[in-house]
Order: structure tokens, then C-alpha cells, then sequence
């Protein structure tokens, strides 16, 4: 049952990423059919992780008490319900709000798969998990151009939602039935409040937000404005671009389920989180900084997209290790713990597209995309180096209970 588990948490991933990619190969159209410029897609796109932010911690927070299966099951119909209804937006402000909504419901999707995790799998196998459940965000991601850019050759954008909506619901109906309700609701009295002051008092937990709003904005690039940027870049068309567009979210899978597996192997070895966590994501974050720089000299569209893939590999090997320190420090408040954390990825992720839409509307290039990239990747690096992950943020008899 838990290998079950994890196959339906890696499935629910694939699809919460298809879906939250919907617009990013249709811009163009959109932008035609609403009237609307590039600022103000940006800001569509963006508000997407503004609205995925702002409910993170209460996510977190109902996953904690409801237990991860009720919580998924109730986040992943609304979201999906909410993908095709996006389809009746009319204008910019509409879709902006119906969007926004959408993220605001995908907030479930974190929380309750990572409280899942660290109810079923033992500590040597919590990275494996969380890198395979990332590689499978990173799938998703993957094979959304290249299918919105098929379904688009035969659908309009309108219709691609409501195709995109499916997928959730039925998935729904499978979890539903197959996995069995396990008691992993946290403590029911004055736990919130505690959590919360624990957590904004201790450096490592501020180090771990900032490296994940740091690694969020530079990676949500993949996820946004990436096909775009090459159409724009090296002038290839918008079904070449989606075909080109899926190389990253493959190299991202594989650094995803490398990393789990060297995580792992590291602590089973050593027994040392600062190796096995720590180490692991300074070197991945390092190398996705150079690789990405290398990108910014290639003339050829075929070279940058490999070495753009090359960087989205060690960008995800780097970023399990912020999943796998969350669930290792943080006991069965780890929905809580995790939505703080990944609360910080997604502003910064709300903020990168804005940034980037915003710019190239003033600028008419896309010259500082990946300079900026890899520029924070190199600050992401800077935090793990500072970070200690070996001491629980809790030291109460329960999380000692869960963690043996």
C-alpha cells in the first residue's frame, strides 16, 4: 500500500502540473483574444502563485487536522473543478480572478502529499519518496507543452481547460477508493500558535524559506514564460516551442529521482544530514547556476534547451533536500512546517513571472532571464551553506514517538 500510495501521489502530480501549465503555450491567443499585453499576462500567470501562496499555511494547517487523505480529496476536485470553469473567463479581470482561484486551490497538493510521506515511509526512505513525488511535478511539467501543444492544434485555449479538468476528478474517485484513511491529524490544542513562533524564531527554518523562495522564482520560469521566451529567442514556431519546452521538466524528473536516491544512499552511509541534505543541495544548486550561464552564449536553440535541461536536472537533485529537511525535522506538524516553506517558494514564484513580463515589455529582449536565473541559484546555494539540518524543530515526546 505504500508504493500504491506514492504511485497515486506521483500520478495527482503529474496532473496538478499539466494543469497549472495550461496557458503558458496559448499566450499569444490569449493575449489576442482578451487584448491584453505581456505585462498583463505576466500578471495572470503570476497572480496564479500569488493566489497558490495565500492559502499555503491555512492548507497546511487544515491538512494537519483533517489528516492528507480527506485533505486531498477535497483540494484536488476543487482545483480541477476550478481549471474548466477558468474556460468562462471573458476578459483580462475575469481570468485573472478565475486563475488566481485555481492556484488558491492547488495549495492542498504540497501539504497533503508530504504529510503523506512522512506518515508511511520511514526517514531512510522519506527522500526517495519526496524526489520521486518532485520528479513526477517535474513530469508534469514536462509533457504539458508538448501536450497542450497537440490539443491546441485541435482545440482553442478555452477548450484545452476544460479537457484538463478530467484528469483531476477521476483521480479523485480512484484515491478515494484505494488508499486507506491512516490517523496522521496532528495535536488538537494550542499546537498552531507554538508552531508558528517555533518556527519564525529559528535560523535554519528562515534559511529553508528563503532557499525555496529563491529556487521557486528561478525554476517557475520552466513552468510560465519558457516557451514563449524560445519562440521569441530563436524564433521557432509555437509547436516547436512546445516540443523544445518539455526538455527541462525531463531533465528536472531525472535530477528529481537522483536526488532522492542519493539523499538517501548519503544518510544510510554517513548517518550525517549536513552530507546528505545539506551537501547534496549545495552542489546541485551550484552546478544549475553554471549551466544556466553556460545557456546564455549558445547561438543554437538545440545546444541552450540541452544545457537548460542539464541545469533543470541539478536544480531539482538540489531541491529534494528541502522537502526531505522538513519532513525530518518536523513530526506530524509537518503540513504546517512544509505550506511556511513552500508559501515562500510560491511568492517567489508569483513575483519572477511578473518580473520577467514586466521587463520584456519595457526592454523588447529576453538578454536577463538567465543571468537573473543563475544568479539566484548561486544565493540559493549560499543559504544551504549557512544552514544546519540536523536539530528537530520540535522536541515534544510525540514527534520523538513519530520519528522512531
Amino acid at each position: 500500500m505504500r508504493y500504491a500510495l506514492l504511485s497515486l501521489l506521483c500520478a495527482v502530480a503529474v496532473i496538478a502540473y499539466v494543469q497549472r501549465m495550461a496557458l503558458s503555450l496559448s499566450t499569444k491567443d490569449i493575449q489576442a483574444d482578451l487584448r491584453i499585453d505581456e505585462g498583463a499576462m505576466g500578471l495572470i500567470m503570476g497572480c496564479w502563485f500569488w493566489g497558490y501562496a495565500l492559502l499555503q499555511i491555512p492548507a497546511g494547517w487544515v491538512t494537519d487536522r483533517i489528516g492528507s487523505k480527506r485533505s486531498l480529496v477535497v483540494f484536488v476536485a476543487l482545483w480541477s473543478a476550478l481549471t474548466g470553469t477558468a474556460a468562462l473567463a471573458g476578459g483580462f479581470y475575469q481570468l485573472l480572478f478565475l486563475w488566481s482561484l485555481v492556484g488558491l486551490a492547488q495549495t492542498g497538493l504540497v501539504p497533503g502529499a508530504a504529510k503523506a510521506i512522512g506518515t508511511w515511509f520511514p526517514p531512510t526512505g522519506r527522500a526517495f519518496a519526496s524526489g520521486l513525488f518532485a520528479a513526477s511535478m517535474a513530469l508534469g511539467s514536462a509533457v504539458a507543452p508538448l501536450v497542450s501543444a497537440w490539443l491546441l492544434l485541435r482545440y482553442d485555449w478555452q477548450q484545452l481547460l476544460r479537457i484538463y479538468m478530467i484528469p483531476g476528478l477521476l483521480w479523485v474517485a480512484v484515491f478515494a477508493l484505494v488508499v486507506p484513511d491512516r490517523r496522521d491529524t496532528a495535536p488538537q490544542s494550542g499546537w498552531f500558535a507554538a508552531t508558528i513562533v517555533r518556527m519564525a524564531t529559528s535560523l535554519p527554518m528562515q534559511l529553508l524559506c528563503l532557499q525555496q523562495f529563491l529556487r521557486a522564482a528561478a525554476m517557475v520560469f520552466f513552468f510560465t514564460w519558457f516557451p514563449r521566451f524560445l519562440q521569441e529567442t530563436w524564433q521557432v514556431s509555437q509547436f516547436e516551442s512546445g516540443q523544445l519546452a518539455w526538455w527541462p521538466g525531463i531533465g528536472a524528473m531525472f535530477g528529481g529521482i537522483s536526488g532522492g536516491i542519493v539523499s538517501d544512499w548519503l544518510l544510510k552511509v554517513t548517518g550525517r544530514r549536513r552530507i546528505s541534505r545539506q551537501g547534496v543541495a549545495v552542489f546541485g544548486t551550484l552546478l544549475c547556476a553554471g549551466l544556466a550561464l553556460f545557456a546564455t552564449y549558445s547561438a543554437d536553440v538545440t545546444v541552450a534547451v540541452l544545457l537548460l535541461s542539464a541545469a533543470a536536472f541539478w536544480g531539482f537533485f538540489a531541491g529534494v533536500s528541502g522537502y526531505s529537511v522538513c519532513l525530518d525535522v518536523s513530526g506530524r506538524r509537518v503540513g504546517t512546517v512544509i505550506s511556511v516553506m513552500n508559501t515562500c517558494g510560491n511568492v517567489g514564484g508569483g513575483v519572477f513571472p511578473i518580473v520577467i513580463g514586466w521587463l520584456v515589455s519595457r526592454t523588447g529582449n529576453w538578454d536577463f532571464v538567465l543571468p537573473l536565473f543563475a544568479a539566484m541559484f548561486v544565493a540559493d546555494a549560499i543559504c544551504w551553506a549557512l544552514m544546519n539540518p540536523k536539530r528537530p524543530l520540535f522536541e515534544d515526546d510525540e514527534f520523538r514517538e513519530t520519528r522512531s
